[in-house]
């Protein structure tokens, strides 16, 4: 692991200052391998992330709102495929990403969720979903472009910086958010998370695979 990895957020196991002196000593390194870490840290973040959102019912669809409003700017190019016809797993290795894996696979799940709540505004005649979706993408063109500039190899570039430009993404997204709602501003990150992992699986985020 480089440093950028070992301090990333997917490393990092929160443990009182006891837990962390029995685990970190070296002597107890077979009784808590990594696997059993993670298995610890992902079913704690899993069961967290479902009170997280009960608790604030109305978080995700103020991101969505606050993404969806005003225009970026315009883009021409063919619609993906259905979601479900692409292989998220196949995305991530594609896309060589690596620091924000565990991110969409902890995230991934909550796919239905927000499909709901898009079929809802669907159903009262709004376009919110089609202008989030579009902004989202027209957000990682931009950010795209300063990565490959110029460059005819892209693909190559985009997936030696895959995990920068989903970084970078966010906080643009994020700050597109705060900027329109003055409430849930510690809770923005998590939301706006939450809705670009279901856009990556919308290939709206990064590049999709061939076709076989």
């Amino acid at each position: 692991m480089d440093d950028d990895q070992r301090r990333h957020f997917n490393n990092l196991i929160l443990l009182c200052d006891e837990c962390h002196r029995v685990i970190d000593n070296k002597n107890n390194e077979t009784k808590y391998p990594v696997s059993l870490l993670k298995e610890w840290k992902t079913r704690h973040e899993s069961t967290r992330t479902y009170s997280f959102l009960n608790e604030r019912p109305a978080l995700l669809g103020m991101v969505i709102n606050a993404i969806a409003k005003g225009k970026i700017g315009t883009v021409v190019e063919p619609l993906p495929r259905n979601p479900r016809a692409v292989k998220i797993d196949a995305k991530i290795r594609f896309n060589d990403i690596k620091r924000n894996k565990a991110l969409i696979d902890e995230y991934k799940v909550f796919y239905k969720k927000i499909n709901a709540l898009y079929q809802e505004i669907e159903e009262q005649g709004s376009f919110r979903k089609e202008n989030l979706l579009r902004n989202i993408r027209l957000t990682y063109l931009k950010v795209k472009g300063r990565y490959v500039r110029d460059q005819q190899d892209s693909i190559r570039i985009v997936r030696e910086h895959a995990d920068d430009i989903i970084e970078d993404v966010q906080e643009e997204l994020v700050t597109k958010v705060e900027e329109q709602s003055a409430n849930y501003s510690e809770d923005i990150s998590f939301g706006v998370a939450l809705v670009m992992v279901d856009a990556f699986m919308r290939c709206k985020i990064l590049e999709e695979p061939p076709t076989a």
